[in-house]
């Protein structure tokens, strides 16, 4: 049986990926990364309650009490800086807009005085008030 020329063409190709293919595995071989598994394990009560640190009532003064809400169009600058994230000069500047502009309608009209953005909003949200603003 006589081996056609294609076909001499198609068995040295074959040979040539052969040895290629053992080549790169031979050399890839020992310099493999090690692979790293992540598992996840659901713990107790018991053994969440063991790796929590102990509760301490350290309460800040003037902190808000859980449920306790400020009027932001009543309050003075000294209680708007009870509210997370709310210092002197932001108060201030919440004191000085409603001098300015009348009282705040809904709790998001926050979000028109200066340094006041959406994230600021979203800590003291559940926080503040606007009961008495009256019809627009």
């Amino acid at each position: 049986m006589k081996i056609s020329a294609a076909e001499w063409a198609a068995l040295g190709l074959t040979a040539v990926f052969l040895a290629f293919s053992a080549g790169w595995l031979a050399r890839g071989g020992g310099n493999a990364a090690p692979v790293r598994i992540e598992t996840e394990q659901t713990l107790t009560a018991e053994e969440q309650a063991a790796d929590l640190p102990p509760v301490t009532a350290t309460e800040e003064p003037g902190a808000l009490k859980p449920g306790e809400k400020i009027n932001i169009n009543t309050a003075g600058a000294d209680e708007l800086q009870r509210l997370p994230g709310i210092g002197e000069k932001r108060a201030a500047d919440i004191v000085a807009d409603r001098a300015e502009n009348g009282p705040f309608r809904i709790p998001e009209d926050l979000t028109r005085v200066s340094g006041i953005g959406e994230g600021t909003l979203e800590r003291i949200l559940e926080y503040i008030t606007v009961e008495g603003a009256g019809p627009p």
